[in-house]
């Protein structure tokens, strides 16, 4: 014992707990650790496993050094953002230059510098420490014992992995679609897989490993390889495909084109169209601005309704992953036009890599959210610098998305508070919970600040684009809407077959300089904008709006086109419905198709 009593070996061991204490940084902040008993005893085993097999300190004391230069952003992470380090915020760092890096951080950069200094000189004398010292040697019987026990324990998790939680997640699952509809519920029931058996449960949730600290690192510096692979081969699909697009008459006036993709928006919660409540006083005051007040999304997920709008992948293969083409951005790369991706969205994880997939075509892509969707996430309105900067750029001809988190639930959390105009509101509640039905009308004024946000945020685009006093345009839609406890109806936020969530608000604004350069295409926009739309036509339409071509083209998808004509819009509810040619069934208004819906089908492309 009084070995380890000796300053330079408590040193080490103090170094230790230290690094174990990482996940309970939120305590000093008084918030509250989920899962504080799981990450206490995944820490000890980790440490555990790592002494017995390498035997000393100084054998593994190598390992800990990423978790030594990660200390500090995942203090930052957890101080300024709530979270620790996520596969998003892994991918931010692989593809972020020292430029990019230095840029972001300002005058911070040398206090980063710093602070980076000091943990690889403590790395350096823990190792020292660790090298010269034999009083933390595992020498004994025991750990033989403990290596045989923790295998083991090991192989029956493996097993239970295989047979238990894999296996219930590959059973086949034998409710119809018929007998949901029956049931009257959500589609996502359909696929909910059975329940494990107990021996087949892990005794911790994965969740909390990859939490863990130093050793969860492993677990999410894998998370992230299998997004990265997943990435590559999504890319691989489409890496040799090209448009051959090229715009028709060519010339060197610069030109502004910018998509906003909105996220959570409500179509009837505008008042442009014709919502009771003042919610877009801005927009009302802008000439050159049309509302297209019939427009669908195929499915109400991002992940799935995002590659719809900005490719040409049908809406009834909305539920394959992956796609064969490229998007609009390459389309508009072809033709000589400098793109930028700027997103206010995660790029890595679950539900966003589908979307990356194409965000990565463009000449700029920079993904701004730290805070993911959570209540220390940025405003959309951290999107206005970039933006600046691109429309700023020398490059005569610009093409700019920007992926916004608009309405997405917390909604409180999407606005300052100067919007918190319509009370009483969720504003400064602290992790609402949305299936909460008591708290209907919070909910409610909290949704309809968001779109008054939004309001505010497509205004101040479009007053970047006039200042330029170029030819220029924008192009809003939203990816989905959100049903929030209507009337009668039990349900709320997404997922559902509700109308509420698949028709969506949106708009198309042209400059002055645009209308001169193209009155054609005004003259058709406001001929077919109050046609029956669906995100399938904003493909062709941004790129007939810029005047575009390629082999191949379908002009009568777009409705700036003379040529344009309206097709069948599927909407993802108990299989495939004809939107058009369907009933809204009880106050949440589901679709249902007065046929028989099409087939889902959900094998990758």
């Amino acid at each position: 014992m009084r070995f380890l009593l000796r300053p330079a070996t408590l040193f080490l061991l103090l170094t230790y707990l230290a690094l174990s204490a990482v996940p309970f940084v939120p305590l000093l902040a008084g918030k509250p650790v989920a899962g504080a008993a799981q990450l206490l005893g995944i820490g000890a085993i980790a440490w555990l496993a790592a002494w017995a097999v390498l035997k000393r300190p100084a054998h593994f004391h190598w390992l800990l050094i990423p978790a030594f230069l990660a200390l500090p952003i995942e203090v930052y992470l957890f101080t300024f953002y709530g979270q620790g380090i996520s596969t998003h915020h892994l991918g931010i760092l692989a593809e972020t230059s020292p430029r990019e890096a230095a840029e972001f951080l300002g005058d911070r950069v040398w206090l980063l510098l710093a602070v980076m200094a000091a943990v690889v000189a403590w790395w350096g004398i823990t190792l020292r420490i660790a090298r010269a010292s034999t009083a933390l040697d595992w020498t004994d019987g025991s750990r033989s014992l403990v290596i045989a026990t923790l295998a083991g324990a090991a192989a029956l998790g493996a097993y239970g992995w295989k047979y238990g939680v894999a296996g219930a997640a590959k059973a086949p699952v034998k409710a119809s679609a018929k007998a949901a509809a029956k049931a009257k519920a959500p589609k996502q029931a359909e696929a909910a897989p059975p329940p494990l058996p107990a021996w087949a449960r892990p005794p911790v949730e994965l969740a909390a490993l990859a939490r863990s600290w130093p050793f969860g690192l492993l677990a999410r510096g894998a998370d992230f390889y299998t997004e990265r692979k997943h990435l590559a081969a999504l890319s691989e699909r489409s890496s040799k495909f090209s448009f051959g697009a090229r715009q028709r008459n060519p010339d060197l006036e610069p030109e502004i084109v910018v998509m906003v993709i909105g996220e959570s928006s409500r179509f009837d919660r505008w008042s442009l169209n014709g919502y009771a409540r003042q919610t877009n006083p801005l927009l009302a005051r802008e000439s050159n601005l049309l509302m297209l007040p019939d427009v669908v999304t195929a499915v109400s997920a991002t992940r799935l309704s995002v590659p719809v709008i900005i490719s040409r992948k049908p809406a009834m293969q909305s539920l394959k992953d992956g796609f064969a083409e490229k998007s609009f951005l390459s389309a508009y790369r072809e033709a000589g036009f400098k793109t930028w991706w700027l997103s206010n969205q995660v790029s890595f994880g679950k539900f966003d890599t589908p979307v990356s997939v194409f965000a990565k075509e463009a000449d700029v892509t920079a993904f701004l959210n730290l805070g993911g969707f959570g209540d220390n996430a940025n405003y959309d309105q951290d999107l206005f610098a970039p933006l600046a900067g691109a429309i700023a750029d020398a490059a005569p001809k610009k093409l700019i998305v920007l992926h916004t988190l608009g309405s997405h639930w917390n909604y409180s959390q999407r606005h300052p508070k100067q919007f918190d105009r319509f009370r009483p509101s969720l504003y400064g509640v602290d992790k609402p919970a949305y299936t909460d039905i008591r708290i209907k009308q919070q909910l409610n004024n909290s949704y309809d600040n968001t779109i008054l946000y939004t309001d505010w945020f497509l205004a101040n685009v479009i007053g970047q684009i006039k200042q330029t006093g170029q030819t220029g345009a924008m192009l809003y839609v939203a990816d989905h809407g959100q049903t929030l406890y209507d009337n009668s109806c039990k349900l709320a936020f997404h997922g559902h077959n509700t109308k509420y969530e698949f028709h969506v608000p949106a708009l198309l604004w042209y400059s002055d300089r645009y209308q001169e350069r193209r009155p054609g295409k005004v003259v058709q926009l406001k001929r077919h904008h109050k046609a029956r739309l669906s995100t399938e036509n904003m493909f062709h339409t941004l790129l007939d709006l810029a005047e575009i071509g390629y082999p191949g083209e379908r002009p009568e998808w777009s409705f700036m086109n003379e040529r344009f004509t309206e097709h069948t819009r599927y909407v993802d509810s108990y299989g495939w419905a004809n939107y058009d040619n369907a009933t809204l069934r009880g106050d949440c208004r589901e679709i249902i198709d007065k046929g028989t819906p099409l087939k889902r089908e959900t094998k990758l492309l």
